[in-house]
C-alpha cells in the first residue's frame, strides 16, 4: 500500500467529520477524530502528556486520515507530516449555522456521530463560544500552517463554501454530502 496521510481541518460544524468518514472508507484509510484524543467523556481536556502520547505515534504512521483540530501546538507537525491537507474554511456565520443544525439533531437524539464520540451534548452557548474563539484564536495560525505545508510541496485543498464542500465530497466519494 502506498503512503497516504490526509489531514482534514477547520472550525467546528463545517463538515470535516462527514467528509473524513466518507473519504477514509473510500480509500481504506484508518480514520482518527483528533477530538477523541483531546476530550474526555465529561468534556474536560486530556492532559498534554496523554494527548501527545496518542498524537505523536499517529502522525508517525504511513497511512492515516486525521480529522479535527486538537491542540494548536500539534497542528503544524501533523500538517507537515501529511501528504494532503484539506482545509474547510467557510465564513464563521456558516459554521454557526451548520453547528446549530447539528445541535438541533443532537437534542432530538438524531445525531449519529456526536463530536468526539461524546453523547452528552454541550450547551449551544458553549459551542458558539468555542466556534468564535477558534475563529479568532486558532484559525489564523491554522491558515498560516496550511500555507507553510503548501509551500513545502504538500497537496492542499481549500474549501470555502457548502457548495464547494458538496462538490468536493461527490468528486472524492461519488456521494453528495
Amino acid at each position: 500500500m502506498t503512503e497516504a496521510r490526509i489531514v482534514i481541518i477547520g472550525n467546528a460544524g463545517g463538515g470535516k467529520s462527514t467528509l473524513a468518514r466518507a473519504m477514509a472508507a473510500r480509500r481504506d484509510l484508518p480514520l482518527v477524530e483528533v477530538d477523541k484524543l483531546l476530550w474526555q467523556p465529561d468534556w474536560s481536556e486530556a492532559s498534554d502528556a496523554d494527548y501527545e502520547a496518542q498524537h505523536a505515534p499517529l502522525i508517525a504512521g504511513d497511512r492515516w486520515m486525521l480529522e479535527g483540530l486538537g491542540k494548536l501546538e500539534t497542528i503544524r507537525d501533523r500538517m507537515l507530516r501529511a501528504t494532503w491537507v484539506i482545509l474547510i474554511d467557510m465564513p464563521i456565520w456558516m459554521h454557526f449555522w451548520l453547528a446549530a443544525e447539528r445541535q438541533i439533531a443532537w437534542a432530538k437524539g438524531e445525531l449519529e456521530h456526536p463530536p468526539a464520540g461524546i453523547h452528552t451534548m454541550i450547551t449551544t452557548r458553549d459551542m458558539f463560544e468555542t466556534l468564535w474563539e477558534t475563529e479568532q484564536d486558532m484559525m489564523p495560525t491554522i491558515r498560516a500552517n496550511v500555507d507553510e505545508a503548501e509551500a513545502a510541496g504538500i497537496k492542499v485543498t481549500r474549501i470555502a463554501s457548502v457548495d464547494e464542500l458538496n462538490a468536493f465530497t461527490e468528486a472524492m466519494t461519488g456521494n453528495a454530502a
